[in-house]
């Protein structure tokens, strides 16, 4: 995944987190803002909990290239995806597949902005 399509400032997590949208799944927690720009750009949050830093950073690169086979990067919202602890319990397949369940089930409520609860 390119640092162009990556959210990198604190404002920019907190912003995003801030409109309190987001799907869950056991895997991972998903918060996403709608946008007006053309490139859509994804964060990445894993907890110290998750174990050392290179535990931490091999569930990260695991993650971008989820995200980059997942995605074309031309949607209309930003994200934020933090990692819970049960990523560790589960194959790379079995993340990756929670993961695309929570990318189209944002496409979704981001296609149909008025059934969506807030």
């Amino acid at each position: 995944m390119k640092k162009l399509y990556r959210v990198k400032k604190n404002q920019e997590f907190q912003r995003i987190m801030s409109v309190k949208r987001f799907v869950s799944c056991p895997v991972l927690t998903l918060y996403y803002s709608p946008k007006r720009e053309d490139i859509s750009r994804v964060g990445l949050s894993v907890s110290k909990k998750m174990g050392g830093a290179v535990q931490r950073n091999l569930v990260k690169r695991q993650v971008r290239m989820m995200v980059q086979d997942l995605t074309d990067f031309h949607e209309n919202f930003d994200c934020i995806i933090l990692v819970r602890g049960a990523y560790l319990k589960y194959s790379f397949d079995l993340n990756k597949k929670e993961l695309e369940k929570c990318l189209n089930t944002v496409r979704i409520k981001m296609q149909h902005p008025k059934k969506e609860i807030l």
